[in-house]
């Protein structure tokens, strides 16, 4: 069953770290629920609010907090839907009837959906590039956060992330931007495993004396 964790208290002492097998065997099999595959039920209020305070636990240079979160749920969520596929139908006059409700279905056919909005501070110390790392590690909790709590998540785009008018429907301003929608439920079954990469073709060894030879003139 999902558990609603308090915070830590102001002040409190915090293990800088925790042997903890049973959170290597949880990221080991981590992946991530295809929409289709999601259902109800979702998170309710009280485990939405443990999940997306755990999502803002991330490294955050300066403490910018160059992120927030937009809930769609219930009736609003439907509402959402409706917009898209007003967009939708906009931008492609054309499109038949059952193209435009299969846009509006991609957005609201898991029970609960957030999306995470990127609020860089351009003249902040901390560089925007540093800042949109924190909203990416904010994004990866949240997954982390869901699952841990006992539902199914996605992170998913589409069009309409990057769209003005949909950005502008769901509050957002000059200068913000969505990272991701991320739609939460539970699994209607079971997943498989997909291909990861291979750990020797993404990591190598610093070895100085390479360096230096790379950065000596030619002979």
């Amino acid at each position: 069953m999902p558990t609603v964790l308090l915070p830590p208290n102001a002040n409190q002492s915090l293990a800088a770290s925790t042997y903890a097998p049973e959170v290597l065997a949880f990221l080991n099999t981590r992946r991530s629920t295809p929409l289709p595959l999601l259902t109800a039920p979702g998170p309710d209020a009280e485990q939405l609010a443990t999940i997306l305070r755990l999502a803002a636990r991330v490294p955050d240079h300066r403490r910018v907090v160059p992120f927030r979160f937009v809930v769609f749920e219930g009736t609003a969520k439907e509402q959402a839907a409706a917009r898209i596929m007003q967009q939708y139908r906009h931008l492609h006059p054309t499109a038949s009837q059952s193209e435009i409700v299969a846009e509006g279905r991609k957005f609201g056919c898991s029970p609960l959906v957030i999306a995470l909005v990127s609020t860089p501070d351009q003249n902040h110390k901390t560089p925007v590039w540093e800042q949109q790392l924190t909203v990416g590690a904010a994004g990866q909790n949240l997954l982390l956060a869901a699952n841990a709590s006992g539902f199914a998540a996605v992170w998913l785009t589409y069009w309409y992330a990057t769209d003005a008018q949909i950005c502008q429907d769901f509050g957002l301003v000059d200068g913000e931007s969505i990272a991701g929608f991320f739609h939460l439920g539970s699994a209607r079954e079971t997943l498989q495993e997909r291909p990861r990469p291979k750990m020797d073709k993404i990591t190598s060894h610093w070895v100085p004396d390479t360096l230096q030879q790379k950065q000596q003139p030619n002979s």
